[in-house]
């Protein structure tokens, strides 16, 4: 990952465009015609066939400019492209748009050859160019340009930015960067993810996806944007068809459409399936995104659009709040006597601005319900003069009231009221419906984001010599495919539930034998190297009774699979009690290695009939608890494993443990490659495995090391004796919040002053996630804390470093407890810091210090810090860099 560079793409001073023309309809022409209307830099022509451009003077090549342009702009032939963009990175060009299309792999790496010494960055190629409209900065062949604003919109698609722009501009909708990647041979979605997600004139990231190279990169920039601000997300390819499409457009496998799903929701963004949909998720995130979101009342002049709005929330899954008696009084006190009496509150066509104040300030006292007010014109009240009397409770802090003002003439003046004042404001009662149902899918979404579990999270212990032998004698034997008393065994070690089972040869007094020690009634199973799905050959019998009926179905088995599958070798039968759990579900619980975003854990309805229901959720690993409920919260069966009737609630955090387990079996065993257990019967009492097939690979494609998502370091963490006691410094966890907000209280005003530059009173919720929810992948935070009495743990010291995505800078943060000063305990966590920088190859360690923080200078300069004079303003507000040399620059 790495933004070096790309303030040249998007902020440059000067541009050249190479094959500028006159020719009309050439890109070129467009290009060059584009950036004359509005950029305020300077602006060359490269054409070694004309003078000048339209009075303008051209230049024949790149070594006649009077300068190094920032960015240029390639519009030549596929073959002139590497030669160029050699000749701009010598000349100290650092970025450039690969507009030209119809490069070849071999053209295409030698572009990527020629950028790489002079680490030029390269947009495209075969791409539309990009806009940032608050520059005036067009560097595109697109017939339209865009207006200012606060949206970035990123595509893979050209087709869809042309298309794109001119349905924003018809709309008003403005932008602070429209980028068109093109075949992104450099410039990706993880740096524009980077760049944007710090960018000052961005308030929320769009992005049309069809395809992603990097998954871990995707995901650790992705994770990094979605803390600051919305990235709301349409991936094309749901359909097998739609994914074959991608693949033929982007040169690129399109990945699972389901697992890209998980992906989104672990990284905290938001998927749309429509454009449209794109931005109304923007527009809600933008005004709405604290506002309540768990439950909806609805507030309507009229009937017909509440029943419109309870249905969409119906269809969509999203739940009316119910008005309890003291609602209903408030409401009764204020409303006339034939008000509605119910969710959707149907105040009646007739309502004064007088009945609208009264309505909201009563359902003001549900906090916890979000409101979505309806109003249809009528020729008692201008709707205006509604606006104006309700506009003050619509706007409260914090908010609460999604508007939708039907019509459009007649409501227009209060439509553009509240749009001014920040309301949200939908034109129908559905869009406003989905537009919250838009926002759950967020917050739950963010939630996840929120998480970040070791890769070994699991209560039960695990034996990892009894799988490792289980796994590595498959694999010396030439296998792949476990057979099903040895995935038993793994499982069974790897801490999970399974039912005890026997093995036997291919003789049914063995199989009796083994029943009557296990007791009746049991279920025997065809035992084959080669057969992965016994039922599909009549390969289990379940709930034999006896002896006598036992003999006669292993004999009849072993006939009917030597038929079926002449060509595989029967090894026996396995026998195993006949399980008989009241009330209990059938489940599946799974695993594989998806090529793009690595393991992949699944969770569903299971049974015979699996693909069939194909109820089921992703999840990318590492889970923890919390995690796993949520992923199992997405299924449908779900909701029948709540309970119902006479059933009982089922053991759901067993099952999540079952999860868990799996998850750390992916981290623990490399070679993992498959791994089912269906069905996993669960019920009140427990889940136990009745069945599981489990494939190894000696190409070890699992390991946490595959994982998309960096689990919690636990490797990092370390005991370290300190006056008389043992401190524990270990990276920051999210739980860790309250803990840290009791350390910051304990800092005296002045360190904070020194640490953070100015006077603190108190810190924000907000500010503490910052802190606590980091992605480890590209900041650190350690911590040194001490055994409290009474259990738990109290924070000490903290160094903190955010490392610049091109693992060139980490910018540190050091404090220590003000009454534990001069202890060494500062050293100790710069000195474990700088080592954990040096680890990774991050080449300095730098921070800027108040000259007055004699203190935090003389420990700098005893760990080898050298001090200077920062640039610009830093230098006017007393400060000093400092900077350590922790690993020399690559060659």
């Amino acid at each position: 990952m790495s933004i070096r560079h790309l303030d040249a793409l998007f902020a440059p001073a000067s541009v050249a465009v190479f094959g500028a023309s006159e020719r009309p309809a050439s890109v070129g022409a467009t290009v060059w015609r584009n950036l004359l209307g509005g950029f305020r830099g300077k602006l060359y022509a490269v054409n070694p066939k004309h003078s000048t451009l339209g009075g303008v003077k051209t230049y024949r090549d790149v070594a006649a400019l009077p300068e190094a342009p920032d960015l240029a702009v390639i519009c030549t032939p596929a073959a002139t492209v590497p030669e160029l963009i050699a000749q701009l990175g010598q000349r100290g060009t650092r970025a450039a748009v690969v507009v030209t299309a119809g490069l070849d792999k071999a053209t295409k790496q030698a572009m990527l050859d020629a950028a790489r010494p002079h680490t030029l960055r390269i947009l495209g190629p075969n791409c539309i160019g990009m806009l940032v409209p608050h520059l005036g900065l067009n560097a595109s062949f697109a017939h339209i340009g865009a207006q200012p604003g606060e949206l970035a919109f990123v595509s893979q698609s050209g087709a869809l930015v042309t298309a794109m722009l001119d349905w924003a501009a018809a709309r008003g909708i403005g932008f602070s960067h429209f980028v068109s990647l093109g075949e992104h041979a450099d410039v990706d979605f993880g740096d524009m993810l980077d760049y944007l997600g710090s960018d000052p004139h961005t308030r929320a990231i769009l992005l049309y996806i069809e395809s992603i190279d990097e998954s871990r990169k995707f995901m650790s920039a992705a994770r990094a944007a979605a803390r600051n601000k919305p990235v709301i997300v349409v991936k094309a390819g749901r359909s097998a068809a739609g994914q074959a499409a991608a693949a033929s457009h982007t040169g690129a496998l399109a990945g699972s459409d389901a697992v890209f799903d998980a992906a989104i929701a672990r990284a905290g963004m938001l998927r749309v399936l429509t454009l449209d949909d794109l931005f109304l998720a923007a527009e809600t995130l933008a005004r709405f995104r604290d506002g309540p979101s768990e439950r909806l009342l609805v507030l309507t002049n009229g009937g017909g659009a509440g029943v419109m709005a309870a249905d969409e929330a119906s269809a969509l899954g999203v739940p009316l709040a119910p008005l309890d008696a003291e609602m209903q009084a408030r409401l009764d006190a204020v409303l006339p006597a034939n008000w509605s009496h119910a969710n959707p509150v149907d105040i009646i066509g007739d309502a004064p601005a007088e009945r609208y104040v009264a309505a909201l300030d009563a359902l003001s006292h549900d906090p916890a319900s979000a409101v979505l007010y309806i109003h249809a014109p009528t020729a008692i009240v201008p709707s205006a003069e509604i606006a104006q009397a309700v506009l003050p409770q619509l706007t409260n802090a914090p908010r609460r009231v999604l508007g939708c003002w039907l019509g459009d003439a007649a409501v227009k003046q209060a439509r553009e009221g509240c749009r001014a004042a920040g309301v949200p404001d939908f034109e129908t009662p559905e869009a406003a419906v989905r537009a919250f149902s838009l926002l759950r899918t967020y917050r739950r979404n963010q939630e996840e984001l929120l998480q970040t579990p070791p890769a070994r999270a699991a209560t039960r212990p695990a034996d990892l010599l009894a799988i490792r032998a289980i796994v590595d004698t498959v694999l010396t034997e030439g296998r792949e495919l476990l057979t099903e008393p040895e995935a038993k065994a793994l499982l069974a070690a790897a801490g999970l539930p399974v039912v005890p089972t026997r093995v036997v040869g291919p003789d049914a007094l063995e199989a009796q034998a083994a029943a009557d020690a296990l007791g009746y009634p049991v279920v025997v199973k065809i035992l084959s190297h080669a057969i992965s799905h016994k039922s599909d050959v009549g390969g289990v019998r379940l709930n034999i009774g006896s002896a006598a009926e036992l003999q006669q179905v292993c004999t009849s088995m072993l006939a009917r699979v030597r038929g079926l599958r002449p060509d595989a070798d029967v090894q026996g039968f396995t026998v195993q009690p006949m399980v008989r759990k009241s009330h209990a579900h059938e489940l599946i619980v799974g695993a594989s290695v998806d090529r793009l975003f690595g393991p992949v854990i699944l969770f569903g309805a299971g049974g015979t009939a699996v693909e069939v229901l194909a109820d089921r959720a992703l999840a990318l690993p590492p889970l923890n608890t919390p995690l796993a409920l949520a992923q199992i919260a997405r299924t449908r069966v779900h909701k029948l494993m709540q309970g119902f009737r006479d059933w009982p609630a089922t053991d759901v955090d067993g099952v999540a443990q079952v999860l868990v387990c799996v998850s750390q079996l992916l981290a623990d065993v490399p070679e993992i490659a498959e791994l089912d257990i269906n069905p996993l019967l669960a019920n009140d009492e427990g889940a136990i495995a009745l069945d599981a097939r489990v494939r190894v690979s000696a190409a070890r494609p699992a390991g946490a090391e595959h994982f998309a998502i960096r689990p919690y370091p636990v490797e990092l963490i370390e005991t370290w004796p300190w006056k008389g006691e043992t401190l524990t410094l270990r990276p920051i966890r999210p739980e860790d919040e309250a803990q840290h907000r009791t350390f910051l209280e304990k800092l005296d005003p002045e360190d904070i002053r020194l640490r953070v530059f100015h006077s603190r009173r108190h810190i924000e919720h907000s500010e503490l996630a910052r802190l606590t929810q980091i992605d480890y992948a590209r900041e650190m935070a350690f911590v040194a804390t001490r055994p409290v009495a009474g259990g738990g743990e109290e924070t000490l010291g903290a160094v903190r470093v955010v490392i610049d995505p091109d693992n060139q800078d980490a910018e540190f943060g050091v404090i220590v407890r003000s009454d534990i000063k001069g202890g060494g305990l500062g050293r100790k966590l710069m000195d474990k810091m700088s080592a954990h920088l040096r680890e990774r190859g991050t080449r300095r360690m730098v921070g800027n210090v108040l000259t007055e923080n004699t203190g935090m200078l003389a420990l700098a300069r005893a760990l080898g810090f050298q001090e200077s004079t920062p640039p610009g303003d830093l230098n006017d507000h007393g400060l000093r860099s400092v900077t350590l040399e922790l690993s020399p620059p690559p060659r």
